[in-house]
């Protein structure tokens, strides 16, 4: 089943009666996700990517076109509450989304604003906390945290609000390895074993390798979509539009380029090491 449907929707940031050549942020997409889908969203800086994912809780309405979230319409601002609890987003920079002095008191600044009886915060709380792995940090001041584990944080007071769907605008952007490891794993724990439908605006490719699907976004429209290996198979239609690939499908486009006979493109660094064992033998 459809939990999200984006029907042809335009948006741009320009007044059309100021400026009617400005170009669309997002420019006639259309896309479809299903509850409990792991979707990631990739393409370069000004593709559109973070404008859509702002689409997926109302944040903005499109122009024209529709998005419907559990079949409620995104521009009926009746919906608009409805909406925000079953679609949380998380944004790049966790500190513009940290509240409060304590790690626990942050996490429960949603609920509380949603009317939530006091025992039910408590519990919303601890839940979310210990399913981001930070629970026994729940005393901490989040100016103490590390990077990732003020994301992690981050999408606790998500959680806590208890949606169907978690959308995450580059939440990794300003994160070390450690910390993009730490919060990707979160992620898939979210997906994996709690069913809960995540998407995932990304640049970094070894990220979109571990989502369901993964849709390419260029000049505010999809350029291409599928599964990651369907999609990071097509090397050259990537790098036409200046779009990274995956360093283990990097080097074996590279290698096949130099004549070696290579069947499949890698994904993975386990892969490319399989895949070079093969070829080099």
């Amino acid at each position: 089943m459809d939990f999200i449907s984006i029907q042809n929707v335009f948006f741009s940031y320009a007044d059309p009666s100021e400026n009617p050549n400005a170009q669309n942020a997002v420019d006639g997409v259309s896309l479809d996700i299903k509850k409990g889908e792991f979707v990631a969203v990739i393409g370069h800086n000004g593709c559109g990517k973070s404008t859509l994912a702002k689409h997926l809780n109302a944040m903005l309405l499109p122009d024209s076109g529709k998005v419907y979230v559990d079949g409620d319409d995104t521009s009926d601002e009746n919906n608009a509450y409805t909406i925000r609890e079953k679609v949380g987003l998380v944004l790049q920079n966790p500190d513009n989304q940290l509240v409060a002095s304590v790690v626990e008191e942050d996490v429960a600044f949603g609920p509380e604003n949603l009317g939530v009886e006091p025992a039910e915060i408590r519990q919303r709380v601890d839940d979310a906390l210990k399913a981001v792995g930070m629970y026994e940090y729940r005393l901490k001041a989040p100016h103490k945290l590390s990077g990732g584990q003020k994301q992690r944080v981050a999408i606790a007071g998500v959680l806590a609000i208890q949606p169907q769907c978690i959308a995450l605008d580059e939440p990794t952007a300003m994160l070390d390895p450690s910390g993009r490891d730490e919060v990707m794993k979160t992620l898939i724990k979210l997906n994996r074993e709690m069913g809960m439908t995540v998407v995932l605006i990304t640049h970094y490719m070894e990220e979109a390798v571990k989502a369901d699907r993964v849709v390419v976004m260029d000049s505010g429209k999809i350029l291409t979509q599928g599964t990651p290996r369907e999609v990071f198979s097509q090397v050259e239609l990537l790098k036409k539009h200046r779009l990274d690939v995956p360093q283990a499908s990097e080097l074996a486009f590279r290698l096949r380029g130099s004549g070696v006979n290579i069947q499949s493109i890698p994904l993975t660094a386990e892969e490319c090491a399989e895949m070079l064992g093969e070829v080099l033998v």
